[in-house]
């Protein structure tokens, strides 16, 4: 009876930590297609209506390594509630928001929750399930993030058709309130120990990397795709902020990110990995739309069905991929993963048009299936032995360097696709310049995937 009790309590706890990994995507997702009726209904050009998604993201970006720091040192599940309580709150303020201002302030709050929730989620899977199933709980957190990621745009669009634009804020307050009673009664308290309980909190090195991944940020995503002074200014800010801050981290006493850390092959192998492997998967999002409308012909309705797919198989696929790494483990299953990878992204490249929908959703699944097996396994091997007081920030750097390839990945691979379709705007260029363009971009994408695979056997050093 108290084994079956023991598991009940584990598989609520996991639910709770998937809730909030649900949120914390469809807050990202869930947005984006409510722009047009926001820059309606505040009468604000695009400009200032992008901010809406720039200031979610930007304090996800920006927060999410320190507030794992902070999680090791206050105690995760505590900062967890609080996250979930936080992005709630902050929700509703979106739902309520009576102007721009307003809406824009709260949405940053709201990604400051999303971080918290996005970093401490994945830390306390070693509270939550024994070592031997951390893959399937992995694997579990990715599917809840693909799924929220997926179901953000059709959700958003009928909340907003049946209610209006305040709904896809206001649907997150109830569920926030059923994840904030999961984490309280059911997550367990990580144990901490006294010298945990005495580190002092890296102030000065939270505001540079703050500042500095706050710059990168802007600099890719500021000018829809046309790189200025500005973005080129933000750029040498971001560089420099990098310089100085690792030169600070050397010197305090308590340091936001030990540098000793980055001598453990596994973990900078993983974060590498991981930013590699975000820019190719954002490739398919920046490219895909173009090359179903332009390339294939699609009407809009028939591109938002077949761009579902990817994020369909990725939701499928999440928890068997966790499994598989539970059995095979996990740096075998990480090149296994980018493998499929390379090989999807290289059907694209090498995929003739004449193959139409068929061909491209069949690329997309191999490419998409292989990312979901990647995602479980580098996770898994990341995480895994990493000692209780450092999950937090292991953790926080994990998303980080996903959230950046997905940010290089937009702009970047969006730069390509433009330069190798030989048009001065995309949307208006022939079929055939954008399948070129298509073809030109994923095989630089299969290329990073080749320069990630050695990371995949990369040794293991116990720097940790």
């Amino acid at each position: 009876m108290a084994a079956g009790s023991d598991r009940r309590a584990a598989s609520l706890a996991l639910t709770a930590l998937s809730l909030s990994m649900l949120l914390s995507s469809l807050g990202t997702s869930i947005a984006n297609v409510a722009l047009p009726t926001l820059a309606e209904a505040f009468a604000a050009p695009f400009q200032a209506i992008q901010w809406i998604v720039l200031a979610y993201l930007l304090a996800i970006t920006t927060l999410i390594v320190s507030v794992g720091k902070l999680g090791d040192l206050l105690g995760r599940r505590r900062l967890l509630l609080g996250g979930v309580a936080l992005f709630t709150a902050a929700s509703l303020a979106c739902g309520v928001a009576p102007n721009l201002p307003t809406m824009i302030v709260a949405r940053a709050v709201q990604g400051l929750g999303a971080a918290v929730m996005l970093a401490l989620s994945m830390a306390l899977v070693g509270e939550t399930v024994s070592k031997e199933k951390t893959g399937s709980a992995m694997g579990l957190l990715g599917t809840m993030s693909a799924v929220g990621t997926a179901l953000g745009p059709s959700l958003g669009g009928v909340l907003i058709a049946a209610f209006d634009w305040r709904a896809i804020f206001l649907v997150n307050v109830p569920l926030g309130l059923v994840a904030m009673l999961l984490v309280a009664r059911y997550v367990p308290t990580e144990r901490r120990d006294a010298m945990a309980r005495t580190v002092r909190f890296d102030v000065i090195g939270t505001l540079l990397l703050a500042l500095t991944l706050g710059a990168y940020a802007l600099a890719m995503t500021l000018g829809r795709g046309h790189f200025g002074a500005l973005n080129a200014a933000l750029l040498a800010a971001a560089l420099i902020g990098g310089v100085v801050f690792v030169v600070v981290e050397t010197r305090v006493a308590s340091p936001l990110l030990r540098p000793a850390m980055f001598r453990d092959r596994t973990l900078t192998a993983g974060f590498a990995m991981s930013a590699l492997v975000a820019t190719v998967m954002m490739t398919t999002l920046v490219v895909g739309p173009f090359y179903l409308a332009r390339a294939l012909g699609l009407d809009a309705a028939l591109v938002g069905i077949t761009l579902s797919a990817g994020p369909a198989i990725a939701a499928l696929s999440g928890v068997p991929a966790g499994r598989v790494v539970d059995r095979f483990g996990a740096q075998g299953m990480t090149a296994a993963g980018l493998f499929a990878m390379a090989a999807g992204a290289l059907l694209l490249a090498a995929m003739p048009s004449s193959y139409g929908v068929p061909g491209y959703v069949g690329a997309i699944v191999v490419l998409t299936a292989g990312y979901a097996l990647f995602q479980a396994a580098n996770n898994t091997a990341v995480m895994t032995g990493v000692s209780a007081d450092r999950r937090g920030v292991v953790s926080g750097l994990l998303n980080l360097s996903r959230s950046l390839g997905l940010i290089t990945g937009a702009s970047a691979m969006g730069a390509i696709f433009a330069f190798a379709s030989a048009s001065a705007d995309v949307a208006t260029a022939s079929p055939e310049a954008v399948a070129s363009g298509m073809r030109v971009t994923f095989a630089i994408a299969t290329a990073l995937i080749v320069v990630a695979l050695p990371s995949a056997f990369a040794g293991r050093k116990s720097v940790r």
